[in-house]
């Protein structure tokens, strides 16, 4: 099996971003997204989050078989500390310890720049669903996030009302006079 190497992503990527988003989007209710967003959208997305946070792919060759990526949690000032973050693995590999290789590297980069809180949005079925198990909160569970907040019947997709609930992970210290937080750019410029 090739080796497997995660790099920033580009907006070159998109193309294979979206594809691989779009099989959440169209198959599943793990994103409420009802549309898959075109390679154009997503090209505009890493471009936006990218100006302050990690986007990150993992690779096999020349083919893209998941990213991870953090992006603001609230736009207000008092929220800087906090990102939010978000994971998706080409259908067939999963399970492989591909998304904890990728999440736990954007969690570091995250870290690096100062962030402190990480949240993760994620909805969660009702007993049995064809559309979504419990994969993503058992996930972030090993990798030490816990749940902090449950909002009730907030999405609906293929005809079904779902819960979501945020994910929290402390990565870094609390002090009275905290390093400002150093956009992503600035680090991967220093390296």
């Amino acid at each position: 099996m090739e080796m497997t190497v995660i790099r920033l992503a580009t907006p070159d990527d998109a193309a294979q971003i979206a594809a691989i988003y779009a099989y959440y989007v169209e198959n599943t209710a793990v994103t409420f997204e009802l549309e898959p967003p075109s390679a154009d959208e997503i090209r505009k997305r890493i471009i936006s989050y990218t100006r302050r946070y990690p986007y990150l792919c993992i690779t096999q060759g020349d083919t893209v078989i998941g990213f991870a990526f953090g992006h603001a949690f609230r736009e207000r000032r008092a929220y800087d500390y906090a990102a939010e973050v978000s994971i998706y693995l080409h259908r067939d590999h999963r399970r492989r310890g591909i998304g904890t290789r990728i999440y736990t590297a954007l969690e570091n980069e995250l870290k690096r720049m100062g962030i402190k809180c990480l949240y993760a949005c994620i909805a969660v079925p009702d007993g049995e669903d064809t559309y979504l198990s419990n994969a993503s909160p058992l996930f972030h569970e090993k990798l030490g996030y816990r749940t902090c907040g449950t909002f009730h019947n907030c999405g609906r997709k293929f005809n079904k009302w779902y819960d979501m609930i945020w994910m929290e992970k402390i990565i870094g210290a609390f002090s009275d006079e905290p390093e400002p937080i150093v956009p992503y750019p600035e680090i991967t410029d220093k390296r």
